[in-house]
């Protein structure tokens, strides 16, 4: 009989299993991944086949179950197991792939086995191996994907709450310069012109450029399609230079915005693309050296259209560049911030079609670049 046989040769069985899960492409196979899986089912699959030779069948259902009339799997001794083995194969780093081959392979087992011994098995015997793989393999599966899923969900709850954590502490920080520049400006009589006027600016710009940053990422997480719409290149980069004149002031940098061609147009969403170069904006008031130029310019090359935003800072460490645009990588000294920027400002640049690069400058600094489409306006200026 053949739960007779699987347990004459149960030890052979496990060893060519095992082998066969070495030589896939896997995670390194340890006593405790087969310990939790293959041999426990083996010995529910022996259990099963002595039971339905010798006792009634609804003992052997307690064992191994059919579906159930509404699809599901009923409670059952091999289907615990089976779940055990997905859930602990989940933890040890293992695909669900893995998960089905490891019944594929004690199948294999026990038919190449059975073959090279000559051993006989029956029809009935033959469909409970199958009916109990399929379960287990059922079962095994649906832990998995479970116990997977939650691992993900707990993940991005905590990025969330890292994430949300950093803007409201960031946000109170602000909130609280400007208060007590406020209460100082009060108290004292002051006019906004002096020191604590200046605070109170770098306080106010800060809290909106992390504003517009968040409202960004938010649309850019949520999956909204892009508005792309035609417009003026340079009434563009006009509308950069105003509100990035502050910014320049508040930091005592200089901002230096060259003329730009009033004929070049592009094709994008111009509130994503107004945060993406805002924010390449900020990085270089945030890294510049006091009293340096920051540059915003925009050019056509061929086909293309250039906006480059170039800094005097300390340049690029080596390797930073490859890892920059990652969500929370900060570079240099100043550590303010949430890390976000530049991966936001990668995200918006792409949704528009584009390409951001940065490149270190031959002096000290560097050069952030979005590469777009171009496109041109009629003669008369109009879109």
């Amino acid at each position: 009989m053949l739960h007779e046989f699987l347990a004459l040769h149960r030890v052979e069985l496990i060893d060519r299993c095992r082998q066969s899960v070495a030589k896939r492409d896997s995670p390194a196979v340890t006593a405790g991944e087969l310990d939790h899986g293959i041999p426990l089912f083996l010995d529910q699959l022996i259990k099963t086949l002595m039971v339905e030779q010798t006792a009634p069948l609804l003992e052997s259902r307690q064992v191994s179950s059919l579906l159930r009339e509404d699809g599901k799997h009923a409670h059952s001794e091999l289907g615990d197991r089976a779940a055990q083995h997905g859930a602990e194969l989940m933890r040890r780093g293992f695909t669900v792939e893995q998960v089905v081959h490891d019944y594929g392979d004690l199948c294999q087992a026990i038919t190449n086995l059975a073959f090279e011994t000559s051993e006989p098995v029956q029809v009935e015997e033959f469909r409970t191996l199958n009916r109990c793989l399929d379960d287990a393999i059922a079962m095994a599966v649906t832990e998995f994907n479970y116990q997977r899923d939650f691992v993900v969900a707990e993940k991005q709850v905590q990025a969330l709450n890292v994430q949300i954590g950093c803007f409201a502490h960031e946000l109170r920080n602000y909130l609280n310069t400007v208060t007590l520049a406020l209460y100082v400006i009060k108290d004292g009589d002051l006019g906004l012109s002096g020191a604590t006027g200046a605070v109170l600016d770098r306080a106010l710009v800060g809290m909106r450029a992390l504003i517009d940053r968040s409202l960004t990422e938010v649309r850019m997480t949520a999956g909204l399609p892009p508005h792309h719409g035609l417009f003026a290149l340079a009434d563009f980069i006009q509308e950069l230079k105003l509100s990035a004149a502050l910014e320049a002031q508040v930091k005592k940098c200089v901002l230096v915005v060259p003329g730009v061609d009033p004929h070049l147009a592009v094709d994008a969403d111009r509130d994503l693309l107004l945060s993406a170069v805002g924010n390449l904006l900020q990085n270089a008031f945030k890294f510049t050296h006091p009293g340096t130029e920051v540059v915003l310019s925009a050019y056509a090359v061929a086909d293309r259209i250039l906006i480059e935003v170039e800094d005097h800072g300390d340049g690029l460490p080596a390797g930073e560049a490859e890892k920059m645009f990652q969500p929370f990588t900060q570079g240099g000294a100043d550590k303010s911030g949430l890390g976000l920027g530049l991966s936001i400002c990668q995200r918006s640049v792409t949704a528009n079609g584009g390409i951001l690069s940065v490149k270190n400058k031959s002096s000290a600094g560097c050069i952030f670049t979005i590469d777009l489409p171009r496109h041109a306006l009629l003669t008369d200026g109009k879109v």
